[in-house]
């Protein structure tokens, strides 16, 4: 956790994180450069610089498909998770990779330009009314840029002075830079239709991420029509039945506005709050009571029961709601709280999953 922008405390998962993707990193590089010629006399015949260029560009290509597979494969197996955890680290890396990318190209392709470099870059190809030939190193250049952008945004800083919202609304940008990336790779490297295997990888990693996005998605509204809510004549709405709720964990139902609302039963009480982390709209509901404290699954942040407030001094808060049972029902009220009121959670009754008892409130 963060207190407004400090900077967030290096722990052993992010260390160890970290390390495993420099160390595939830099195996890769390394495979390419001096297995792949081994492999492969095209490779062999290639100069040293095209061949670092095209490592480099390769590289930013899986490491980004990689950091937008991660989401959906967390939503569909929880075993994914710990790879969502510092998926930041990971898109700064792929842009740190990108711009390598970058700076072989301008090295070996405009290193003895009579112009500035970046100038020559932007009118050597002006073939814009035809699809071959089509100057294709704009999406390039187009998807760094974002990329940059993102990298240089992903600190909780950015995070807070910017809102979540508006922080998250400006990184689902990644989607334009992988769709302008493809281009840049269909009409750049596989124009001359010699490099099968970067084309049959290209088309497959679109394929997939679009398949696991179309499934993860898919599986959301599901379960968002299975939890629809039920509003009794008193407007509060059904979220569910309080033996589906494990010790410690959450179900989570969708109020009739679509504000989803995390239900945590902890030490025989039960509590609603907002299923969106204040961080980065993370899940909240999907994470678990550790110490007395939710916590998120995507970045640890933590949140009281009884408030929805993070332990001093951490400053973030969420919405609490008031929860009710009517027999062995669970009932929210989809009215939220003020920001930071105090409501202490519902005791649940000994002979509640045994027979009905009359509505209480808490």
């Amino acid at each position: 956790m963060s207190v407004s922008y400090q900077p967030v405390i290096w722990n052993r998962t992010k260390i160890i994180y970290d390390a495993v993707l420099i160390v595939a990193i830099v195996a890769y590089v390394l495979i390419f450069l001096k297995l792949g010629p081994m492999l492969s006399p095209a490779m062999a015949e290639t100069n040293p610089p095209i061949l670092r260029m095209r490592a480099f560009g390769s590289l930013a290509l899986i490491l980004l498909t990689v950091v937008l597979a991660i989401g959906p494969l967390a939503r569909l197996d929880v075993r994914f998770m710990p790879l969502l955890y510092n998926r930041r680290h990971f898109g700064v890396m792929t842009a740190i990779v990108a711009a390598t990318h970058a700076w072989y190209v301008l090295a070996w392709y405009f290193a003895f330009s009579p112009t500035p470099q970046l100038l020559a870059l932007f009118t050597s190809n002006t073939s814009f009314a035809q699809v071959s030939g089509f100057p294709f190193e704009l999406f390039g250049v187009f998807a760094l840029t974002i990329l940059a952008v993102l990298a240089a945004t992903s600190h909780d800083f950015w995070l807070s002075f910017l809102s979540p919202a508006i922080w998250k609304a400006i990184h689902m940008s990644v989607y334009a830079a992988y769709a302008a990336v493809v281009l840049h790779v269909a009409l750049g490297a596989l124009a001359d239709g010699r490099n099968a295997a970067l084309g049959v990888f290209l088309f497959a990693s679109l394929g997939t991420l679009c398949a696991l996005h179309l499934i993860a998605g898919r599986r959301e509204r599901a379960a968002d029509k299975a939890g629809s809510p039920e509003v009794d004549r008193t407007g509060w709405i059904d979220i569910g039945d309080v033996s589906e709720i494990a010790e410690n964990r959450a179900i989570i139902g969708a109020a009739p506005g679509g504000e989803r609302i995390a239900v945590f039963r902890s030490k025989g009480k039960l509590s609603a709050i907002s299923n969106v982390c204040s961080h980065q709209n993370g899940p909240v509901g999907e994470g678990k009571v550790v110490l007395g404290l939710v916590t998120c699954p995507w970045h640890g942040y933590q949140y009281r029961l009884e408030d929805g407030c993070s332990p001093p001094p951490f400053k973030e808060r969420i919405r609490k709601y008031r929860v009710a049972l009517s027999g062995t029902r669970v009932l929210v009220d989809p009215e939220p709280l003020p920001l930071g009121t105090r409501l202490e959670p519902l005791a649940i009754p000994e002979d509640t999953l045994a027979a009905p008892a009359a509505p209480s409130g808490g």
